[in-house]
């Protein structure tokens, strides 16, 4: 689905043609007024807004046979992926959101630790509460076991069909779009805020350089750098939007479930899934690679699922069938708790003098260097693998809401950096969230509409007075680039593929 994360265009055909953009690429879901756009000149005004307008304002929501196709997405059996995904997104923003505006104030870090921890006691440090003001880490985590999970549904419906045909040609065409799908949106949107920052000399990050030519191959010179996937050193970060790390760790995650997919392919379903286990096991407790070890992990749970679907489930699972909702919602709350994980430091130290993580940090294995994202790895399994077993769960990710946010989730990771670091810097410092950096960045919006900072952190009068307009602009800005930019990414891909195959006519 182009308008998800990036893992989700290799899905199923199914699942490929119930999005919304790709009903409207088959004629459905056309605006109201689309009929009206065109006059004897060609494009009105008008049609050349549409791209620019909310989905509110193009009419697409009013008419039964949208009613209609809404729906019939929602009734698909993986439609509380997107919401799952795009409620991650959210989490995200709000996350980096809230240590960017409290840094200047001394307590940001709060966000990052235990509940009473140096005998600090903040309602937005509870356990469970805590991930909704600082889940940003927990959303990745979320995002790369969703992608594994997706990533390998063709591969593994292929596997399980013994369809070895089909699942060279799933897997010739993923691989080679997976670049594609990935950096143009990252090319694109990184490009437009240097252009924008130098156009109208704002001071933000990055910290410029003294020319648009010299800026221009700076980003070259790091962008080249940053997508290649077999690197073995340099910075993980990219200058021009920090909060893009994660896309080359996407791209190499993918590459290990296409790998584990293609040498597991002729197993028989125990060793295959032996397997799986054998390989998270290794990324998670023998390497350094939490991360890898929750796309395999997605991919565990996706082989799972569809072999569920066949009542070919071996015959352990069975025996737990009985005990489900209470395991799953088990699971649900050990992740709420263990996806808020102190992380303002890798100091393991730090970890146990934690109140409620003492006893927890000795799980940590010798190989993670980073503790949190041990932690997160399972935090994340445990909520893609009940959500799809507790029916109230997959009710709120089926909220419109939601369901939206999954829609444009892709571009709001890329969009709310940029946002935040240009119109949001300034905005929090006019309403009172001053930073050390404001004196030399932007000087005159100081306290320049001082509001109250009153309420409890994370949800101070003038923080959300801020977000009102904060929210909007970005999740506007993020449907333009869904439709502008990553969208067409997802069919440039698809087309430089089909016209590179070999034709039999």
């Amino acid at each position: 689905m182009p308008m998800l994360h990036p893992s989700i265009e290799n899905s199923s055909p199914q699942l490929l043609k119930s999005s919304p953009e790709r009903a409207l690429e088959d004629g459905q879901w056309k605006p109201q007024f689309a009929h009206m756009t065109r006059s004897r000149h060609g494009m009105s005004l008008s049609s050349c807004m549409v791209p620019f307008l909310p989905i509110l304002l193009t009419g697409r929501t009013n008419s039964d046979n949208n009613a209609n196709e809404k729906q019939r997405l929602l009734s698909r059996p993986t439609a509380y992926l997107d919401g799952l995904r795009g409620f991650a997104a959210l989490l995200v923003y709000w996350g980096h959101h809230q240590l960017w505006a409290h840094d200047g104030g001394g307590v940001g870090n709060a966000f990052e630790l235990a509940y009473g921890y140096d005998s600090k006691y903040y309602f937005a440090c509870l356990p469970g509460i805590r991930t909704l003001f600082s889940g940003g880490h927990f959303a990745v985590s979320v995002f790369f076991v969703l992608s594994g999970y997706v990533l390998s549904m063709r591969p593994l419906v292929s596997i399980q069909d013994g369809d070895y045909v089909g699942l060279g040609k799933c897997l010739s065409s993923a691989v080679f779009r997976r670049w594609f799908r990935l950096y143009i949106p990252v090319i694109c949107t990184t490009l437009c805020y240097i252009t924008f920052l130098h156009l109208f000399k704002i001071t933000a990050v990055p910290e410029l350089q003294g020319s648009y030519r010299a800026e221009l191959w700076n980003w070259y010179a790091e962008f080249k750098n940053f997508s290649f996937p077999l690197r073995t050193g340099g910075e993980p970060w990219f200058t021009y939007n920090f909060h893009a790390w994660s896309i080359p760790v996407e791209h190499r995650g993918s590459l290990a479930v296409y790998t584990a997919v293609l040498a597991f392919s002729r197993f028989r379903r125990d060793a295959r899934l032996l397997g799986e286990v054998a390989l998270v096991v290794y990324f998670l407790y023998v390497a350094d690679g939490s991360h890898y070890a929750m796309f395999i992990a997605g991919m565990l749970l996706k082989d799972l699922d569809l072999l569920a679907m066949r009542n070919d489930l071996p015959r352990f699972f069975l025996r737990l069938g009985p005990f489900k909702t209470a395991i799953m919602t088990v699971l649900f709350y050990a992740s709420l708790y263990l996806g808020g994980v102190p992380s303002h430091t890798d100091n393991l130290q730090q970890l146990r003098d934690s109140p409620g993580w003492y006893l927890l940090s000795f799980l940590k294995p010798q190989a993670v260097f980073d503790y949190k994202w041990f932690y997160l790895f399972w935090a994340a399994v445990f909520l893609v693998a009940c959500t799809s077993h507790l029916q109230w769960l997959k009710t709120f990710f089926n909220a419109p809401f939601n369901q939206y946010l999954g829609r444009i989730s892709f571009a709001f990771y890329l969009v709310h950096g940029p946002v935040l670091w240009t119109l949001g810097d300034r905005l929090y410092a006019a309403v009172g969230f001053v930073r050390d950096s404001h004196h030399e960045n932007c000087p005159w919006w100081i306290n320049r509409l001082p509001l109250p900072n009153v309420g409890p952190l994370g949800l101070e009068v003038n923080f959300l007075v801020a977000n009102l307009v904060l929210l909007p602009l970005t999740i506007w800005l993020a449907e333009v680039t869904t439709r502008l930019v990553d969208e067409p990414a997802v069919k440039f891909s698809q087309w430089i593929y089909q016209r590179a195959l070999i034709d039999k006519t």
